[in-house]
């Protein structure tokens, strides 16, 4: 299960004001705290099928895990970061090295890595142009690595994990969004059944992809 950048090129690499539009998360919540680490910091968040760690991406520690993965044809058919491992660390790098408005994560289950998350900005994202963007929107985009870990209902498990953690750890934040490619039926099932509505459809430069909404519920604020 997939969901890829609404915008390969474009989303990466923006500029603006770091800090106060990064969207990195942190360890627990102190008592009437607001702030995010603009790096990001790894968390962990208990789920049904293990211990779920979300911990920011590294390189090079990470790259050819990562490239493995990319280069799956599976991964590869909505991704289109196959390639030399130049091609993934790119991707990588223009997030990394930006104003930490998009931040890449590598998730693990009880230890073992299992997933690639990229949390963003959407209402500063290209994407925002596309549909009625809410000031704080986080976006998700994301993939299953290891195909022992697809088919198995686990991307919907995390996603669920994944859009609570960022909920409870962004106050100003009321919803989470993703725009998967229509034509990614494993992905928006993975979304639907981790509580994302599917709101709209969205003609984006690469692809139709459908706007799947997580608002954040009412025992969540």
């Amino acid at each position: 299960m997939q969901g890829q950048p609404a915008h390969p090129a474009a989303r990466p690499g923006r500029t603006g004001r770091p800090g106060g539009d990064a969207v990195g998360l942190r360890g627990p919540r102190q008592p009437g705290g607001r702030g995010v680490t603009p790096g990001g910091a790894a968390v962990t968040v208990p789920t049904a099928a293990g211990e779920f760690r979300l911990r920011p991406v590294t390189l090079p520690g990470d790259l050819d895990l990562l490239t493995g993965w990319m280069n799956d044809p599976a991964v590869d058919a909505w991704w289109e970061l196959a390639g030399p491992p130049g091609t993934t660390e790119r991707h990588l790098r223009a997030q990394l090295d930006s104003d930490g408005r998009s931040i890449p994560y590598l998730g693990l289950l009880d230890g073992v890595p299992t997933g690639y998350f990229e949390l963003y900005r959407a209402d500063l994202d290209p994407l925002a142009a596309h549909y009625p963007a809410r000031p704080h929107d986080i976006g998700v985009h994301l993939l299953l690595g290891p195909p022992t870990a697809r088919g198995r209902g686990l991307g919907s498990l995390l996603l669920g994990a994944l859009a609570g953690l960022v909920l409870d750890q962004r106050p100003e934040c009321t919803r989470v969004v993703a725009e998967p490619d229509l034509r990614n039926t494993p992905s928006l099932r993975a979304f639907r059944n981790a509580g994302f509505t599917r709101t709209a459809e969205l003609d984006l430069p690469a692809k139709r992809a459908a706007l799947m909404v997580r608002p954040r519920a009412p025992h969540e604020s």
